[in-house]
Formats: structure tokens, sequence, C-alpha cells
């Protein structure tokens, strides 16, 4: 049988290896590949029953659980179209979201997450219970329009929204093509086999999380071990258990040391952990060392985005080695940058197998995405060096403009990041007087009233030229995130409102 839909892995698995760990889910139950397998045949049999088809779209409200890669799974059967949404959007997010995605059914796993319980009951859902717990469904619209099907692996298999979309959302459409392509390649570069422990705190809602989570580890025949959403606790003890591989984003990392740090652990003691993963963001030498030191493994860096099913690119690095890029572009991949400048940055374009189709009913933004010849306009900037490794330089959209001068957002995180007292940092542009920009930053610590304004601009001063310096600092106990751990931008303004203004002092 050739492998066309991502369901195909989970079957050869429990074909080859019946009996071998598949799941352990957030309440300690687990599962083999065979038993995943028949619960999910089962699962697609009972949504069919409920309407679902070829080309409509399965609503699914959820955090990370045994059920929601049981529908996921089941709507390949079916040759129809998940749409994993996190629950923990607002009322109005989702609203959207569904009149957007038009689906048949929508399921609400209620099982796990008491924001999706909440949705259902707002929705009036039914309750159901599955092999993989207590859920709740919409009742069948009969109105929903299907989507065309293809026979082979270009058939869109799951679309993702895209974190802070405004106003009407953005479907990312990603092929079984794509997801298949994404994930046993995320699983052949990071080297997975039958006996690794994959820790899932990534929420599958989001591309990372499906990818190279998920997908990856069935298509290695690993077990992962599920997280409804990431706690730095119950990571910590999940590494001292056997876990061996790390996918997280940057944010994670830094809370998961500060937090072995308050339980007086200065670096994990050796076990089973061998692989340690980061998202595209840029990695400054010292804070990359001390992370290596503390996991005692190398710290690999990538780039991707939704729209690329993830991956772009991918560090092999030995540990030790001060590379701080997110590597070359992976195997099978087309990579380049357009409109170069003087120093080197240029917009980031990409085309291969890992490229989403489109935009779900959206011809125009698709057509917006892509250039004459197929590559995907990222919007995000870089420059490669000698090597062919890409640096990632920030969002052309969070470019903040200086006097006449280019200031890259992570450039200047980077070097605040490198104190170390700060967890985190994000920094934005705000526009002021005469059309130029100020650069503001947010700094995260674990005790403001160890930290202040004063030292991190001397700190900066020693690492960063005049004009990339901040304007302002804030110190801060939190910065608002999203449920996948990326620092929210868009509402750093907005929180820290009053003390910008001068009408609080800093916490």
């Amino acid at each position: 049988m050739s492998t066309t839909r991502i369901h195909h892995l989970l079957a050869a698995q429990a074909d080859a290896r019946p009996d071998a760990p598949a799941l352990c889910d957030h309440d300690g139950r687990n599962f083999t590949y065979a038993q995943l397998a028949g619960i999910t045949l089962q699962l697609a049999g009972d949504l069919a029953v409920r309407g679902l088809g070829a080309g409509d779209r399965l609503l699914i409200v959820a955090e990370n659980c045994a059920a929601l890669i049981g529908m996921i799974q089941a709507a390949s059967h079916l040759d129809a179209v998940a749409v994993p949404v996190n629950a923990r959007m607002t009322g109005l997010e989702l609203l959207r979201i569904a009149q957007h995605t038009d689906p048949r059914l929508t399921v609400y796993l209620s099982n796990v997450s008491p924001q999706a319980r909440a949705h259902g009951d707002a929705a009036d859902a039914t309750p159901w219970e599955t092999p993989l717990g207590m859920v709740a469904i919409s009742a069948t619209r009969s109105e929903a329009t299907p989507e065309p099907v293809s026979p082979d692996a270009a058939q869109v298999a799951v679309i993702l929204y895209t974190t802070g979309s405004t106003g009407t959302p953005k479907g990312v459409m990603l092929s079984h093509g794509n997801l298949l392509f994404g994930g046993q390649t995320s699983a052949r570069m990071r080297e997975m086999a039958s006996d690794d422990l994959i820790l899932g705190a990534l929420p599958i809602t989001h591309v990372f999380g499906l990818t190279s989570m998920m997908i990856a580890s069935m298509a290695a025949g690993a077990q992962l071990w599920l997280f409804p959403r990431f706690s730095a606790g119950a990571v910590v003890d999940a590494l001292q258990a056997g876990v061996s591989v790390l996918p997280a984003v940057p944010q994670m990392h830094a809370l998961i040391m500060e937090e072995a740090a308050a339980r007086g652990i200065d670096r994990l003691p050796p076990g089973r952990l061998r692989y340690v993963s980061s998202g595209a963001a840029p990695l400054d030498p010292d804070w990359k060392r001390r992370a290596e030191d503390f996991y005692g493994v190398p710290l690999q860096n990538g780039y991707g985005l939704t729209e690329t099913t993830a991956g772009v690119t991918l560090t092999t690095n030995p540990i030790g080695v001060p590379d701080v890029s997110v590597g070359p572009a992976l195997p099978g991949v087309d990579l380049r940058l357009r409109d170069v400048g003087a120093d080197g940055v240029g917009e980031i374009q990409t085309r291969g197998p890992h490229v989403m189709p489109g935009y779900f009913r959206n011809p125009e933004a698709t057509a917006a995405a892509f250039d004459p010849e197929g590559f995907l306009c990222t919007g995000d900037l870089g420059r490669l060096d000698s090597a062919g490794n890409l640096h990632v330089a920030g969002r052309a959209r969070e470019l903040i403009i200086r006097g006449g001068f280019n200031v890259y957002p992570p450039e200047v995180e980077a070097a605040l990041n490198d104190h170390p007292r700060v967890i985190q940092t994000a920094v934005i542009g705000r526009r002021i007087e005469g059309g130029n920009e100020e650069v503001l930053a947010f700094c995260q610590t674990d005790d403001p009233s160890r930290l202040c304004e004063a030292e991190l601009r001397a700190h900066a001063a020693e690492r960063l030229s005049a004009y990339k310096r901040p304007s302002r600092i804030i110190v801060a106990t939190a910065l608002p995130t999203s449920p996948n751990g990326k620092i929210f931008k868009q509402k750093l303004i907005e929180t820290f409102q009053d003390v910008l203004n001068g009408k609080e002092e800093q916490p």
C-alpha cells in the first residue's frame, strides 16, 4: 500500500509492531500502536454515522490528549479535513474560525480541557463517550459544503489557523503530502527510533507540535508522552523520568531552566535525553552554551512556519559548537533570499514538498503568497553565511526603522537575553513624532526587585550600537503569550500601557 494519507503511518506501525507503545496520555493511560489504530478506525466509523464524509471539515476544539490524535487520524480515514484549534481561544475567535471553516461537525475535547467543555456547553453540544474519553459533539450541519477530494497525497489533511489572526481568519491548508514529508523528515533529521520517548508539550493544534511531535513519532514508531499544556515543572519531572527527545520553543527552554534552578538543579543528571530542539529564534552564543551545559546535549535550532509544515532549515551541530544560525535548508527544500540589502539581509523564500497548497477559500491571499516561480514569500528576513546557514533577522513587518537605520528585534532580544537574570525578551517598535520609531524592550525576570532598567541599559550598551538600544526597557515577571508559548507581541503595548505612560511603576 502506498503511503498517501497520514493514517497510513499509524497503520504501518500497527501491522509491523502491534504491541509497541504509541502514546502515554495526559492521565497516564498507555496505548499500543495496535490499540490506537483500532480505536482510530472505530472513531472514523462513529463520525461517518454522524454525517462526516469526504471533503468535509471536522473542527476539533482541543488541548493535547489521545482523543485529539484519534480525531485527526479518523478524519484522515474518511478523507475529511481536520481543523484542530486551541480550546483557550475566546468564544469570538472560535466563532470566526467556525464561520470560515464551514465544518460538518465540531468536537469539543471536554475530557481534558475545561475551556473546551465551556465552548461545548455554549454550543449546546451533546456528550459522547469515546474509547479515548468523554467529549462533546455538535449537531450535524447539513448545509456544510464539502471540498473536492484528491486520490493522491495532494488531498488536504489539516487546516491550521495562524496565531494572532485578526478580522477574517486565514486557514493554512496542509496536505497529506506536506505532513508526511514534514514528519518523516523531522524523524530522520532527529534520528528518532522506536525506543525513543518524545515529550509532547507543544500544542498539536499548532504546526510544530503536529508535525515534529505527532507525525514524526508515528513515522519513527516512537512513543509520544502527551501534556495538555506546557508546565515547566511537569517537563522537568518528565526529563528526569526517561524522556529522550525534547522539542520546544525558546521561551519554554528559558522557563524549564528557571524551574530547575528553583529546585537547585544546575544541570540535568545523565539520563536518556539525547536530542533537544528549539524554534526559529536567534540564539546568543552564551545562552546556547548555558542551555547545552544544562541539558548535557546539543541544542539544535531550526526555522519554519505554518505555511511550510514547520520545517525549512535545521542544525545538526555537535555540542559546544558556537553556531547560532538556524542551519541549512532541509534535504529536498529550496531556499533563497530576495531583495538583499547592503547588510546581506533579504526576504526568505522557499519552495518544495513542505509548502502549503494555499489558504482555505482565499484565492487572493494564496496568489499573494507565491511568486511566479512557485516560491513562498515568507515575509521573514534573513541572511545566509558562507556555509549556507540561514540567520533569521526577523519579520519584515516587525522591522524597526530608527533614524534611517534598520533595527532587527531578534538581535536586540538576543543581547538582552544574555543577561543572567533575564528569562526572555520581546522587542517591538513604536511610532513617534516625525515618522521615526523608538525601540521598546520587555524583559521577563523571576524577581524584578533584583533587576532594574538602568542595569539592563548598561548591559545593552556593551553589546549594541547606539541606534539599536531600546528607548525603554520594561521589567516584568510575565509577558503575554499565545497557547504555543510564543510571546504575543501584539499585546505588549496594551498590557504595559500604564507603565509606558508613567501612570504605574514597573512591577
